[in-house]
């Protein structure tokens, strides 16, 4: 837990989260660990654990009062840019409720969830042109837009998320940029740090700093951001309440810096599987953010993983998951995955599942969402089940899963749900996301009809 009466201040006029290690011989910053994060008025987050990633302040699929009976993952990720559409945004007009933030009611989040706040969605969309000296470049439904740091500040005074993620000076394309150009986005995302501090701390601010900061920390070698590293635990420490590591591999040079490793690390190094989410919390990530749970569900794919891997007959390595387009499941009066709690594997089976997909009904998708959390909120449940242990069991069932699943998750092959166009790039010449609802066959096929019934 925080220590000293210095850091308990500023946790109160900085944020409301308390972070406390539960397994003290495992914390030395770059191991495993137990933990537990604490908000006000919210359900503890279990660590190691996970947040969903919603799109304009909804998890994919799911309404709110499915969230709260369905699931039971603990936080969500929101973006900025997907609310700020408008000269004057709605969201900045919503009524405040009761030990909850515009943030929360705005978006009907089940109350005892955590909302963590960031300026891009997650997986960011690559942007044309790049952040600016005093701004950041957002990919908004309507366009682009630039954010300074005092109105990102003003935003979260407003808004009051539980968790807010500075402004940092990210890539903004998908190549790395030269040693010079990333020396110079450290500069500025230290620089919009202390700036967004400042104003937090402000006299106009300061009675509402609700929100924890947990500060980027770029996908950077060290050699390039040690002073601001340097900066992070030595001049503003006892302002933050995290870290947010944009780069996994970064955790074990974080030992040198003994004031962070009491810090929570939030990683939005996304994983790609569940072995690379084993990789991560073995070097001592705290919270995940796993935009792959959505994508499995909209590609049709039901997660069937376990941590620790459960014992089976059947050929080893098994899938990650089921593709629920394969015609095997056509008749198939079988849960998703056996001995599964989940809603929709105690009320459905597989055959009624890919039924509602071939006809595009919502509901095939809604019921593979609750699933998938549930498989992944499971999977973390075992893990700090392992842990509990101590290292050796948790090390021993990373190698058991390594050996018993394959290392990628399965591709769906049927249609996926219809792609909101802002969600990707624009470029010239790009070939269409969506399919047409009508082709030239069909088109040419029905005036063929009209013509011919107006000659009869």
């Amino acid at each position: 837990m925080m220590e000293g009466t210095r850091d308990e201040a500023a946790s109160q006029m900085f944020g409301r989260s308390v972070f406390e290690i539960l397994a003290p011989a495992l914390a030395d910053g770059c191991a495993a660990r137990l933990g537990r994060l604490s908000f006000a008025q919210r359900k503890p987050i279990e660590t190691p654990s996970y947040i969903a990633i919603t799109s304009r302040g909804a998890v994919p699929h799911l309404t709110p009062d499915n969230v709260a009976r369905h699931t039971s993952f603990n936080a969500a990720y929101m973006a900025l840019e997907d609310f700020i559409e408008r000269k004057q945004p709605p969201i900045y007009t919503a009524p405040r409720c009761h030990g909850s933030g515009r943030l929360q009611s705005f978006t009907a989040t089940p109350s005892d969830r955590t909302i963590v706040l960031g300026a891009r969605r997650c997986p960011p969309i690559v942007t044309p042109m790049g952040n600016g000296a005093k701004y950041v470049t957002l990919f908004t439904s309507t366009g682009f837009a630039n954010v300074k740091v005092s109105q990102y500040a003003a935003a979260v005074h407003d808004l009051q998320p539980d968790i807010v993620i500075p402004l940092s000076d990210s890539f903004h394309t998908s190549t790395t940029p030269a040693s010079r150009k990333l020396v110079k986005m450290v500069g500025r995302t230290e620089e919009w740090l202390d700036d967004f501090l400042r104003q937090l701390e402000s006299e106009g601010h300061r009675e509402e700093a609700t929100s924890s900061v947990f500060a980027p920390l770029l996908p950077v070698e060290l050699p390039l951001q040690w002073e601001y590293v340097r900066h992070l635990a030595e001049d503003v420490r006892e302002k933050l309440s995290g870290l947010a590591v944009y780069n996994a591999s970064l955790m074990p040079e974080l030992k040198a810096y003994e004031p962070l490793a009491s810090l929570p690390k939030l990683s939005f190094d996304l994983p790609k599987s569940p072995q690379d989410i084993l990789r991560q919390i073995a070097l001592g990530v705290d919270i995940l953010a796993l935009p792959f749970v959505n994508s499995a569900s909209d590609a049709g794919v039901a997660l069937t993983f376990s941590f620790p891997p459960t014992p089976t007959e059947a050929e080893t390595p098994r899938p990650l998951g089921i593709n629920m387009w394969s015609a095997e499941h056509r008749m198939a009066v079988t849960p998703l995955l056996k001995d599964c709690s989940c809603y929709a594997c105690t009320n459905h089976h597989r055959a009624y599942v890919q039924h509602l997909l071939n006809a595009k009904e919502m509901l095939g998708w809604n019921l593979l969402q609750i699933h998938n959390h549930h498989v992944v909120e499971k999977f973390f449940e075992g893990v700090r089940g392992e842990l509990q242990k101590g290292t050796q069991a948790f090390t021993d069932g990373c190698e058991g899963f390594a050996a018993a699943y394959v290392a990628e998750l399965p591709q769906g092959t049927g249609d996926r749900p219809r792609a909101r166009g802002y969600h990707y790039k624009s470029e010239a010449g790009q070939e269409k996301i969506n399919k047409a609802a009508w082709v030239a066959d069909f088109q040419d096929k029905i005036l063929g009809e009209e013509t011919a019934a107006v000659s009869l």
